[in-house]
């Protein structure tokens, strides 16, 4: 969708330069960019300035986000800057941004979902691989809860250890023999020009993908008219559709980064097919099922599924998870 000039000369003679948020890492500087390019070939005559901050998930890095408990911590600093108007809108990684926004913004865009799969990243030595032949005791690293889960439950056998910080020193623990492998998004590593890196793309069979993962989401205050109409523009509306399930999905459950959620959408003329899990920490339970029906009632699927599962005991797992946090 793109304005039409007399929409653009409207917003152009209000406001001649926006604002944008962004984390510091260097994934979230990539993706803000390209939104900023993408945003000023649409409107040549406006002006887009990024401004980059520390959110909390990138200060406490020798924690494991799951112990930390907070569904904000890649977004708050940011959302505080839009709603203290220092600037107008930010781009997050969809995955990030919590299903529940702070009163006064909302998710003003969506953009192109890029492959939301997660990747098997291996050390050298098991270069002839596959994640179904490494050996028992294999050290994988990932400091997401749903892979780890749904690895537990397919490869008992393996070791997992907690990995955190930016990707450069991941991929520089496991080169350094540190790890066996390491989990990650596909998505991300391709943003950053590692394509190389990908030693295999885990299956839907092995792996479901967080929610929103692969896409970006765009942020902004709910009554700025002229931001809301300028970021149209490069929202991608099938992939909106899908993330606008997933996250319903996700909502109904109450699942924040401490839950071991995971989703999988396709989209077929006009048809969304959702699938979702829950699976409990140590991977020994794990629940699934899929619904299909209109992509117009993308978040009514999402409470649907959310609903079956917890008919099927995703709700025990769930309060069991919850009553551990709150323990601890």
């Amino acid at each position: 969708m793109t304005l039409l000039h007399s929409d653009l000369s409207t917003v152009a003679s209000s406001t001649q330069t926006f604002q944008i948020g962004s984390r510091k890492s260097q994934l979230a500087l990539v993706q803000t960019h390209w939104v900023q390019q993408q945003l000023q070939m649409s409107f040549p005559d406006l002006s887009f300035e990024v401004h980059t901050m520390s959110t909390q998930g990138d200060k406490i890095l020798d924690v494991a986000l799951a112990k930390i408990g907070d569904k904000g911590l890649f977004t708050k600093e940011l959302e505080l800057s839009m709603l203290n108007r220092e600037t107008d809108f930010a781009v997050h990684s969809l995955k990030d941004l919590p299903t529940r926004l702070p009163e006064g913004l909302v998710l003003a865009a969506v953009t192109e979902r890029e492959n939301p799969a997660d990747a098997l990243v291996i050390h050298q030595k098991y270069r002839d691989r596959q994640i179904d032949t490494l050996p028992e005791g294999a050290i994988i690293g990932t400091s997401s809860l749903r892979r780890l889960a749904q690895l537990r439950y397919h490869f008992p056998h393996f070791t997992f250890k907690d990995v955190r910080g930016n990707l450069n020193t991941r991929l520089a623990k496991l080169d350094a023999g540190e790890y066996d492998a390491l989990i990650l998004a596909v998505a991300g590593l391709e943003r950053l020009g590692m394509s190389d890196r990908i030693h295999q793309i885990l299956p839907p069979e092995i792996s479901l993908y967080a929610v929103g993962q692969g896409a970006l989401g765009i942020e902004c205050r709910a009554d700025d008219v002229e931001v809301l109409s300028v970021l149209k523009a490069i929202e991608h509306v099938p992939t909106r559709d899908r993330a606008l399930a997933e996250r319903a999905f996700l909502r109904e459950l109450e699942g924040g980064c401490q839950v071991p959620i995971g989703v999988h959408t396709q989209l077929n003329n006009e048809m969304l097919t959702l699938t979702g899990l829950v699976a409990s920490v140590d991977g020994k339970r794990l629940i699934k099922d899929t619904v299909t029906g209109a992509a117009s009632e993308a978040e009514y699927l999402g409470i649907q599924l959310a609903q079956l599962l917890r008919q099927q005991g995703a709700q025990d797992i769930l309060n069991e998870i919850f009553q551990t946090v709150h323990r601890s």
